[in-house]
């Protein structure tokens, strides 16, 4: 049985290969399988491929394999997705600081929420999180498996200066600031982790398919 794919051109030298529209375990599953399966083809032509939420978008050399070519070659079966998105990420645990000068964010979280800041990071700590994918700023994770229960909106007003390793609410999605740069989530406490690090032989501590877990700590 083929899974229901669809083919996009994405400018001359992409093709965006969409899963339908639903962000869910079942989804990143199958991204994930997807991307082990083009892994082990190596397919002639294709450069790289980068994972979202709901799609992969896969890079390649046109003057080596045309676009029609490569949509044929990317057709593939639900059982091969199923076998080949079984293999688990590894488990990363940051630790945190929440709160004060931290976590500008967390009582107005609280509040939102009807909850003490207490319970907000006893919330946020409690999950394994799952990479969904990387993006935004390099090496940034967006995490799924937060609670509904501490989703917060974005901010009004987004800051100018967020410090790397920030820890933010956006929505019902968390994640980490990997550089510093301007940003409109809640931030709710920080990481000394360097999650990006251009000099590493491996520049991104994590990569989609990974799993996070926040611990909090002492500053």
């Amino acid at each position: 049985m083929t899974v229901s794919l669809s083919f996009q051109p994405l400018g001359d030298t992409g093709i965006r290969v969409g899963m339908g529209d639903e962000i869910s375990e079942e989804t990143n599953r199958r991204i994930r399988g997807y991307c082990n399966w083009l892994q082990r083809e190596a397919i002639p032509g294709v450069v790289e491929w980068v994972p979202t939420y709901c799609a992969v978008t896969v890079y390649y050399h046109p003057h080596q394999i045309s676009y029609q070519e490569l949509c044929n070659r990317l057709c593939v079966s639900k059982k091969v997705l199923e076998e080949t998105g079984k293999t688990e990420g590894t488990v990363t645990v940051l630790p945190v600081v929440y709160g004060g000068e931290y976590g500008p964010d967390l009582e107005d979280v609280a509040q939102f929420n009807g909850l003490t800041p207490s319970e907000v990071i006893a919330i946020h700590t409690q999950p394994l999180y799952r990479v969904y994918m990387i993006g935004f700023a390099p090496g940034f994770p967006y995490l799924g498996g937060m609670s509904e229960a501490i989703a917060t909106p974005r901010l009004d007003h987004p800051r100018l200066r967020i410090p790397a390793g920030s820890v933010g609410i956006a929505g019902s999605q968390t994640g980490v600031y990997s550089l510093e740069s301007p940003g409109g989530w809640r931030i709710i406490g920080r990481t000394l982790v360097r999650l990006y690090d251009p000099y590493r032989e491996v520049p991104a501590q994590l990569k989609a398919g990974d799993f996070v877990r926040f611990q909090a700590v002492d500053s």
